[in-house]
């Protein structure tokens, strides 16, 4: 049985970016994955990820991202790829909407620029949107996107050239807490020991980390990119910024500028709706449905009728939900050897950089200066 100082299950997002700052600070890495990587099975696909400062979702997520922006340009340096597109963001909604109120409440509590936007300025500065007069905005120059799939790839890459062990199509079966200290992994091909395991399970939570029973929900979701019958112009990135609009209370809708030229349409999907599919890493359906199209283009009719052309290309991806949307960043509550991140509700991926910086530091100091009071599993219980 080959020996490691740390064990990575899973290398979506944030795995591969654990196993790039682990093996960076001279660990014995040894990561596993089920499929090849970047893969489109779990939640790290798509091409491009909002990310933006002015988090409404709460304020402790704002020193997190601060420091995520500084890792993922860190990384840029170090695998010679640009992946952080500043292009600006705007929040749109209600002004007594969960999206303007949250924003506004960030970017306040930590000094960050921002312009809150009437409807008529809105209409003004960016005019494919069709907004009504009780629409408020709040833009951020520092709002953009970040490229997930060559995010994935870097961080791999840099993970191999400090020394890591990858390997994929290799499925995991079991893990164990030793009781003498380390932990056992048994895969489809052998089992392996180690001091320390990392778990970043995407979608597979739910099996994976059933000993901590966290009520995760794995959802479908439908990402489409549709063409402008006059051009891309207006949604070039210079012109068009990342945006999220609030529907209502449950309901919020997000966007791209044209990342991929004339002919690659504009990506856009729903963040959550009343309705969502529940489903499985494994029981997902992956088809394209005439209904998934359907909703979105009545979105489009309404809100951004310029982009109401020919749909391009869609794809499916999954959200692994927690209660409160919030993440599951910690040491387990029953084994000190073992780190685990989860439930990233949808809103994960910005972080990938900064999150494999904490399991990083969980797994070789057993703690990190960075809050994680907002992740801990126990809250549910």
């Amino acid at each position: 049985m080959k020996s490691h100082d740390v064990i990575i299950l899973g290398l979506g997002g944030m795995g591969s970016a654990a196993a790039a700052h682990l093996a960076s600070r001279g660990r014995r890495v040894l990561g596993l994955e089920r499929f090849t990587s970047p893969h489109h099975h779990g939640a790290s696909h798509g091409a491009t990820r909002v990310i933006r400062q002015s988090y409404f979702e709460h304020p402790s997520y704002v020193p997190l991202l601060l420091r995520a922006y500084a890792l993922w340009r860190d990384l840029e340096t170090r695998s010679g790829q640009t992946l952080l597109h500043l292009n600006g963001g705007l929040m749109l909604g209600t002004a007594e909407s969960e999206v303007i109120t949250g924003t506004l409440r960030s970017a306040r509590e930590h000094r960050l620029p921002h312009e809150t936007l009437n409807a008529r300025e809105i209409r003004r500065r960016f005019p494919p949107f069709q907004v009504s007069d009780d629409t408020v905005g709040v833009f951020e120059s520092a709002g953009g996107y970040v490229l997930c799939e060559p995010s994935v790839a870097a961080h791999l890459a840099v993970a191999t050239r400090a020394g890591a062990e990858l390997h994929f199509e290799e499925a995991v079966t079991s893990w164990s807490a030793n009781e003498g200290g380390g932990v056992t992994v048994t895969t489809s091909r052998a089992a392996y020991h180690a001091d320390q395991l990392v778990i970043t399970p995407g979608p597979w939570a739910p099996d994976v980390l059933a000993d901590l029973g966290i009520p995760l929900k794995i959802t479908r979701q439908v990402l489409c990119w549709f063409k402008s019958p006059a051009g891309i112009e207006s949604f070039q990135p210079d012109r068009f910024p990342i945006w999220i609009r609030q529907i209502d209370a449950r309901t919020s809708i997000y966007g791209f500028p044209a990342v991929d030229g004339s002919e690659g349409g504009v990506k856009i999907a729903f963040h959550d709706q009343s309705n969502q599919e529940v489903c499985t890493a494994e029981t997902i359906d992956r088809s394209i449905r005439d209904a998934d199209e359907t909703n979105l283009r009545a979105v489009l009719r309404d809100f951004l009728p310029a982009l109401d052309g020919p749909l391009v290309k869609a794809t499916t991806c999954l959200y692994t939900m927690t209660p409160d949307a919030h993440f599951v960043i910690s040491t387990h509550p029953r084994h000190a050897q073992v780190q685990v991140a989860c439930g990233f509700s949808g809103h994960g991926f910005k972080f990938c950089s900064v999150v494999g910086e904490i399991l990083a530091d969980l797994a070789t100091a057993g703690a990190t200066r960075h809050d994680l009071s907002l992740f801990t599993p126990t809250r549910f219980f």
